[in-house]
């Protein structure tokens, strides 16, 4: 290259996912060649179902439509913040001025970085869960900021010891970022929980920001931050359609919270972009309106793939919760597993069945060093899949 690129790209590399799709593409075009099976993909957490058909009709019918196609307003349309507010007045019990409290996403990861840019300063600490979500850090090193690790242990059920948490150099830090129900781990979120943290951040001065896509996934109640006392003073929530309405390629997902904050959020984004095409945010409206029938349908669906994949970690002697929330299933590798070849304990599982099982599981190490003995199996597929994983991991163990 003729110029140097900027520092903030050298702490950040290509995400995991993104490094290691191309060398399953790489690795299937082998096995394609020898007459072999494709790798059994059990990596990432992109549902495999159809979303809701009223979306999809919605979709269709007004994307044929004149005067579809232009720029859309920076808000969002009216009808889709109204929908995102009824949608938790209904099952978070959240009250969410529909004007200026929600705002629209290209996706609740696009938050993440929107987020970063519009309350961190070069320098300022941030508060990142280990193990945690690995975008929470990147967006945080591509922002300036000092990034100060919390530590989420299964000894604690994977939520945060405040008690060391207040021991930490507090000053200077802008935001917690959490995840409850939790990825990787699927560890629930409690309402104790919300009402800790918000408290933690007022007496703090610090911004807590939810990552709340998992919340409908093998959960018996839905619950958001911000119904928690003092929420709206301090506290940030990112949702999505990805996950509970099988949506996770259309990018649709929001921000939710006081106006003044989420004014911020929106400050930023409309330099980024020019609004989300009229007809996905018409679909949204649509798909938020799903009632109990549909998440009762997708998480009786869910509950025998995990059932499935549980069968895959009993096999591997890996130790995990089998009430956890969400799309994955989070286990600890059997003790004599050992790192090898500069790999954690989990890494050398997840390449012995990869390279000769044909299985991809991700390794844990992906999401923090308390993740390098664990692994992750997502429930993203069908039970015969997860069945005839379980098949070739036991024909080479």
């Amino acid at each position: 290259m003729i110029v140097q690129p900027a520092n903030r790209t050298s702490s950040v590399r290509e995400y995991y996912f993104s490094w290691k799709n191309k060398e399953l593409s790489r690795l299937n075009a082998d096995r394609k060649a020898r007459g072999e099976d494709p790798i059994i993909n059990l990596g990432i957490g992109a549902p495999d179902r159809m979303p809701p058909m009223p979306a999809i009709n919605e979709l269709a019918s007004t994307a044929r439509q004149p005067g579809n196609h232009a720029y859309q307003n920076y808000y969002g349309l009216p009808e889709l913040r109204k929908a995102y507010a009824d949608w938790y007045a209904k099952w978070y019990g959240v009250e969410l001025d529909p004007v200026n409290g929600v705002q629209p996403l290209v996706g609740s990861k696009e938050g993440i970085l929107l987020t970063s840019m519009a309350f961190v300063n070069p320098g300022d600490k941030v508060l990142v869960p280990d193990p945690g979500y690995p975008t929470y850090t990147s967006a945080s090193r591509l922002v300036d900021a000092q990034i100060m690790n919390y530590d989420l242990t299964e000894e604690n059920n994977w939520m945060p010891d405040f008690d060391a948490i207040e021991k930490m150099d507090l000053d200077g830090v802008k935001i917690m970022w959490v995840n409850y129900p939790h990825m990787p781990t699927g560890a629930k979120a409690t309402p104790e929980l919300f009402q800790r943290l918000v408290d933690f951040g007022l007496r703090h001065k610090i911004l807590i920001v939810n990552d709340n896509p998992y919340s409908f996934i093998l959960t018996e109640r839905q619950l958001s931050i911000l119904s928690a006392k003092g929420a709206m003073e301090c506290c940030l929530e990112l949702n999505s359609l990805s996950k509970a309405h099988n949506m996770s390629g259309w990018r649709i997902g929001m921000v939710g919270g006081s106006p003044e904050m989420v004014d911020q959020v929106r400050k930023v984004k409309s330099q980024m972009d020019s609004g989300m095409f009229k007809p996905l945010q018409l679909a949204a409206v649509q798909a938020l309106s799903q009632g109990e029938d549909w998440f009762r349908e997708l998480n009786a669906e869910y509950s025998k793939r995990q059932v499935a994949a549980g069968r895959i970690m009993d096999l591997l002697e890996a130790r995990y919760d089998k009430n956890s929330a969400g799309l994955f299933l989070w286990g600890k590798v059997k003790a004599e597993t050992q790192a090898a070849n500069g790999m954690t304990a989990g890494e050398t599982l997840s390449e012995k069945l990869l390279h000769e099982a044909g299985v991809f599981v991700t390794p844990g190490y992906i999401f923090g060093k308390n993740g390098n003995d664990y692994i992750r199996i997502s429930l993203c597929a069908p039970v015969p899949t997860l069945e005839k994983a379980y098949e070739k991991i036991k024909g080479i163990l």
